[in-house]
């Protein structure tokens, strides 16, 4: 009977040590939100001027949120191929929007999917119709349509009725509802379109926010006249280069009937002009049937009749006001869809027992002028484009409430998601894993620079090639292409980075140390002089 009692003893220890080291290793779901041309000026998270978001702002509550995130190349499908194969644009070569993303690579969801998650990715994707890696995708062709959006599945392709974001919010809850397979963890991509451009709101959102007036950056009237050629002739001026038509709502009868004012162009690329055709605003309202249409058109008319009265009276300051007024409440009304979505997710994840064991990441896939220095769009090593909201939670990993001014990137998704999976990291991957700063473990975080690399030009909005280096207190700019300018800013005593300081003796230290920091990151992560030839 005592040798009974033993091995009884001994089995009941080795079934509890099995259960024990199961539940350690209990590998954590993955909820990757990303929202297009988020600035984090508009999550009051960071900055409540502006609009509240309440919703987002729980993952900041709850978790971590990092005021010193960036991007590698500020626009969309780059920036999305950098977070899928944890890799420079050079490297993966998706250095625009224009080159085609080379298939072949690794992305981290194929190794999610390798590994035994349940991957899904619903939403905007920007670029290809065949996501590899994941198990059940709805995406938008290219940009896609806030209104009444077509889809491409991996079955058949669909179009859905109804408001964009509200679209994408609907399939990605009924995955998680009826699709998810519960013996599995699972990786979800759940991708918003908004709030991209041309900002089209919900028909409520829309009349509820035109009846705002937000508080104007202070260098919305920028001359540029403390930088170089760069910022002098890029072409996302509010007041110059926003639309009447497909930005500001007006309608084309309208402008007719005012005679002498005139569309402006849409976009221009060196001495090439196009102008918009006669539907110039109306690309997503035609596409809504007519009781979408009724509810946007009490706005529309409101907007309109405004528009008429006052427009003839203004001067270039005026005007230059109301269109960022005008820009704000569209801009701003999606992304109170967006917030309010992402409540609808994460209330789920609460109610049904998933919250504990979930990774939730916000992000956005770049940054995005909001009037500062007069612009719009994004594109720039200045800190309203290069910079991108990041938060996320994490529960009994994260500290609720932890704020980091560390130098991270989305460079580093990919590589932080497959250490928290507990998947191996292929040796080809450039970020740096997040974890140590998720776990408050700072000590082991050494990076102290970043490095961004701008490809696009000469193109829509015209901004020049750059690449550059920047830390926490400053940031060198190499301009090239058609230029060979540099530029340093003192981020620590010039945050509006209005003053280029490179030239300045005072400086010349910080200049001689950067130069050379630079060059050895561009060795580091492969760039080369002979690399940006081969791109132009």
């Amino acid at each position: 009977m005592k040798h009974l009692n033993y091995y009884f003893f001994i089995i009941t220890i080795f079934v509890f040590s099995c259960s024990s080291v199961e539940e350690t290793n209990v590998k954590p779901n993955i909820l990757f939100i990303m929202s297009d041309d988020h600035a984090y000026q508009a999550i009051s998270a960071y900055d409540n001027r502006l609009i509240q978001t309440p919703n987002i702002d729980r993952i900041a509550n709850e978790g971590i949120l990092f005021s010193n995130a960036s991007v590698t190349n500020s626009i969309c499908a780059p920036s999305r191929a950098v977070i899928l194969t944890g890799k420079h644009s050079h490297l993966n070569g998706k250095i625009d929007n224009g080159k085609p993303f080379d298939t072949t690579q690794v992305t981290f969801p194929q190794l999610f999917q390798k590994a035994g998650y349940q991957t899904a990715m619903f939403g905007k994707l920007h670029f290809g119709n065949n996501p590899k890696g994941v198990d059940d995708f709805l995406i938008l062709p290219g940009q896609g349509s806030y209104i009444n959006p077509k889809f491409i599945g991996k079955k058949k392709d669909t179009i859905i009725e109804g408001y964009v974001t509200d679209i994408i919010t609907d399939i990605t809850l009924n995955w998680l509802d009826k699709k998810r397979d519960k013996s599995k963890p699972f990786m979800m991509m759940y991708l918003h379109k908004a709030p991209h451009r041309p900002w089209w709101p919900s028909p409520e959102k829309f009349a509820e926010f035109y009846e705002k007036t937000f508080p104007e950056p202070e260098t919305l009237f920028d001359n540029y006249k403390g930088r170089g050629t760069a910022a002098k002739t890029a072409e996302m001026n509010i007041l110059t280069h926003m639309q009447y038509m497909h930005d500001s709502k007006i309608r084309p009868e309208t402008l007719e009937s005012m005679g002498k004012v005139l569309p402006e162009i849409v976009y221009k690329r060196g001495e090439s002009v196009v102008r918009p055709g006669p539907n110039g605003f109306m690309g997503p309202f035609n596409r809504a049937n007519d009781d979408q249409k009724r509810r946007y058109n009490v706005t529309l008319d409101k907007i309109n009749t405004d528009f008429k009265e006052n427009w003839p009276t203004m001067s270039d300051r005026d005007k230059m006001k109301w269109k960022f007024q005008r820009y704000m409440q569209d801009y701003l009304a999606t992304i109170s869809s967006v917030d309010d979505n992402v409540g609808r997710v994460l209330d789920y994840l609460e109610k049904n027992q998933l919250s504990d064991n979930t990774i939730v990441v916000y992000t956005s896939d770049q940054g995005f002028y909001l009037g500062e220095h007069g612009w719009f769009d994004k594109r720039f090593i200045y800190d309203e484009s290069f910079k991108t909201p990041l938060l996320i939670k994490w529960p009994n990993e994260i500290k609720p409430g932890t704020t980091s001014d560390e130098m991270v990137q989305n460079l580093d998704f990919a590589q932080t998601f497959l250490e928290a999976a507990m998947i191996d990291v292929p040796n080809d991957m450039q970020g740096e894993s997040l974890i140590p700063l998720l776990k408050g473990d700072n000590k082991n975080w050494n990076r102290e620079s970043v490095y961004y690399h701008y490809y696009e030009y000469p193109s829509v909005h015209m901004v020049k090639r750059h690449y550059g280096i920047v830390n926490k207190e400053f940031k060198l700019i190499h301009f090239y292409y058609d230029v060979d300018e540099w530029e340093l800013y003192d981020r620590k005593n010039d945050p509006n980075e209005m003053n280029n300081v490179y030239n300045d003796p005072d400086y010349i230290e910080v200049v001689n140390k950067l130069t050379q920091d630079l060059k050895e990151m561009r060795i580091k992560y492969k760039d080369s002089k002979e690399l940006d030839k081969s791109f132009i």
